[in-house]
């Protein structure tokens, strides 16, 4: 696995890693999936968890809905890394393509933003399970990353 060619992007907040940080710690489903972010970036990210049972379908499989999961979180923390401080995203659209059973103990889910833009960011991702020392590419994912004004929340 070798990380894709990005482009430069627009920074538009420098201070995103520490908006960053406390919007993680809300992020329950995250941290119930045991999903660990390993690399940040703007516009790239890498996430790596063990696979638990639970997330296992017929077969010993990574769950379909574990792999789309993973590809969501990691696009929209790279689509989210380049935005306003005002602003926040939410998945417009994303298609998964699934390449291979993933039989394995632990997966890495890799996200990057394929052009950014001031509505949408257009996002890739990578799904790979590790089977000892053999990866394996699960799945790859395409989608739309739409930038809004952050809700005030009372």
């Amino acid at each position: 696995m070798r990380k894709p060619e990005l482009q430069e992007f627009v920074v538009n907040n420098p201070l995103w890693k520490d908006r960053l940080s406390p919007l993680l710690k809300g992020q329950h489903f995250m941290q119930q999936l045991g999903l660990q972010l390993t690399v940040v970036e703007p516009g790239y990210v890498e996430a790596e968890m063990p696979i638990q049972p639970l997330q296992r379908q017929a077969l010993g499989f990574l769950h379909g809905g574990i792999s789309a999961s993973l590809c969501d979180i990691v696009s929209g923390i790279a689509a989210f890394n380049l935005v306003r401080e005002d602003q926040h995203v939410v998945t417009g659209e994303i298609k998964i393509s699934y390449l291979n059973p993933g039989i394995g103990d632990r997966v890495r889910a890799v996200g990057w933003v394929l052009k950014q833009g001031r509505m949408i960011s257009f996002c890739e991702a990578d799904i790979w399970v590790f089977n000892g020392a053999e990866e394996i590419h699960v799945a790859r994912a395409s989608s739309s990353m739409v930038i809004i004004q952050q809700p005030i929340i009372s």
